[in-house]
């Protein structure tokens, strides 16, 4: 299947790219022969195939939840350049 011209410029409006008529014709080629590939894979008989998600399979790697001793205030803003009773203080975002 041929990728003309006209669809590669149309791409590449909605892509708000700017092609230069070397770098078209280029993309037309390319374009072109990915779709030839696209359609050989269209020939394999994956009837037996079972559908997948990902090819390898996946574990959950999350940690086991515990509960541990959360910091109090005066650790929390220890080191704190500048606080304010128990918050830190930072400059103002908005003027």
């Amino acid at each position: 299947m041929a990728i003309s011209m006209k669809e590669v410029e149309n791409v590449a409006l909605l892509a708000r790219l700017k092609l230069s008529d070397q770098e078209k014709r280029l993309f037309s080629e390319q374009l072109s022969k990915i779709l030839e590939y696209v359609d050989k894979l269209k020939e394999l008989d994956i009837a037996d195939v079972a559908p997948t998600t990902h090819v390898v399979p996946l574990e959950n790697v999350f940690r086991e939840d515990r509960v541990k001793r959360c910091l109090n205030p005066e650790e929390a803003l220890a080191n704190a350049p500048d606080r304010q009773e128990d918050f830190f203080r930072v400059p103002r975002a908005f003027g």
